[in-house]
């Protein structure tokens, strides 16, 4: 299966092990709608690929078994709820260096995504600046 194959690339067992209880509960939609839960791990494995390849998030690919707007909208929930300062916290715990690194860029990346796409308190709307 592709999918498992790019999950053990971006998001190894070792990684999993140390961020799965760190990510918050999935929580329905407060419109309705939508789909019942899906995996955590598929869904992580989807927000490592966007924020360590830069792509768009309309460009993530089928592949993944993750929409887009999944994505991005777990991504978003999960950066408010402070995921990306604990996995920097994770990647301490790590004694694999090759790990650590990987680690350290997933955590550097979600706030540089985040902050990214959330406009800035100062933004004047006038100037644009």
């Amino acid at each position: 299966m592709v999918v498992r194959a790019i999950s053990q690339r971006l998001v190894p067992d070792d990684l999993w092990e140390l961020i799965e209880t760190d990510l918050p509960e999935f929580s329905k939609r407060t419109q309705g709608g939508g789909t019942s839960p899906l995996n955590q791990r598929l869904v992580l494995t989807a927000i490592v690929y966007v924020l360590t390849t830069g792509c768009p998030w309309k460009s993530l690919p089928n592949t993944f078994e993750v929409s887009a707007s999944t994505a991005h909208r777990r991504f978003t929930a999960w950066s408010e709820a402070g995921l990306w300062e604990r996995v920097s916290d994770l990647a301490e715990r790590c004694a694999d260096p090759c790990l650590k690194s990987w680690i350290r860029d997933i955590a550097t990346a979600g706030p540089s995504r985040y902050n990214d796409h959330v406009m800035p308190a100062t933004w004047d709307l006038s100037t644009g600046i």
